[in-house]
């Protein structure tokens, strides 16, 4: 399947690119959003990250139809500053993070990432690393698994799954992704399994997460980010679930909004803001874009803008 960039109008005017600009892109993907970027910066630079080195490959051609301007890096969004002052960057002027998982990724089988086909366990975005879900699913101790499905997954059987892949281990290794569907089935009631939605969503999303360490990652980069964005500077931010809108919300709160304090203190004195939030509620995807795209529906944009010292004490 074709991958569709998500919000990717809305992204590209938060993001209020300027031509001689320069800009990260932490998510290539299949460079939909870079690519909009990069038309936008014809005296300008791009730099953008991605772990898949598939994605960089075919990223790489699309981008240059447009231009020269851009750099590409094989690296976790997590180096971000390591890598950008290898390369001698300085300040930026915009920052876009597109989360998750591109269409590519999830729907090719050999990946593993999708309850929908039979593959081995795997679930890596850099297929260098050695943590993959058929070692989470095969040695993780108990409590390790609970853990991962309770924290990542949000999922309220975790309980009954997590022993059911300890019986099943027992036997033998759980190889698939259908087979472990078919775990997760067998460990839930009738009930449960009748209710809307796959059994297996959680899970899986839980797992992918926990192979790539996403939201670690996000969190670290989401600070270095706000400190790299020039004055004037902005970031951009698309999350696809809770547990990343919550870390960007308040990444972003930290560092836009007054800390709160007991009234009845007395106070030292005003508190200096160096950046304000470019939307206080996340934006969604356009009714047009959810009949389009039906994995727009849980993705959600935050934007956040560095400001100087003079323009914040107005």
């Amino acid at each position: 399947m074709e991958h569709i960039s998500v919000l990717l109008d809305e992204a590209i005017e938060m993001l209020d690119i300027r031509k001689d600009g320069v800009y990260v892109d932490c998510t290539l993907g299949r460079g939909g959003h870079s690519s909009e970027i990069l038309k936008r910066i014809p005296e300008g630079h791009l730099y953008a990250f991605d772990l898949d080195q598939s994605a960089i490959d075919e990223s790489r051609k699309r981008l240059e139809e447009i231009g020269e301007n851009f750099t590409l890096i094989h690296a976790p969004f997590e180096e971000f500053n390591a890598r950008l002052d290898e390369l001698q960057v300085g300040q930026v002027d915009g920052i876009l993070m597109d989360l998750g998982v591109s269409s590519p990724q999830f729907d090719d089988p050999e990946r593993g990432f999708s309850y929908r086909y039979d593959a081995r366990l795997d679930m890596r975005m850099d297929q260098n690393q050695p943590l993959d879900a058929y070692t989470i699913v095969n040695t993780y101790p108990k409590e390790e698994l609970l853990r991962v499905l309770r924290e990542y997954g949000e999922e309220p059987n975790a309980g009954r799954i997590v022993a059911g892949i300890l019986k099943a281990r027992e036997q033998k290794p759980v190889e698939t992704t259908f087979e472990l569907v078919d775990v997760i089935k067998e460990s839930l009631p009738a009930a449960i399994l009748r209710k809307k939605g796959h059994p297996a969503k959680q899970t899986f999303q839980a797992l992918r997460m926990e192979v790539n360490k996403e939201l670690p990652q996000l969190a670290s980069t989401l600070e270095q980010g706000l400190d790299r964005l020039k004055p004037g500077g902005r970031m951009a931010v698309i999350t696809f679930h809770s547990l990343e809108d919550r870390i960007v919300k308040q990444a972003f709160a930290a560092r836009a909004l007054p800390k709160k304090v007991n009234r009845r203190m007395p106070i030292a004195g005003n508190e200096a803001l160096h950046y304000k939030l470019v939307n206080k509620k996340p934006i969604t995807a356009s009714q047009a874009e959810l009949d389009a795209n039906s994995r727009a529906h849980s993705a959600k944009l935050r934007g956040v803008e560095r400001t100087d010292e003079k323009e914040e004490k107005k």
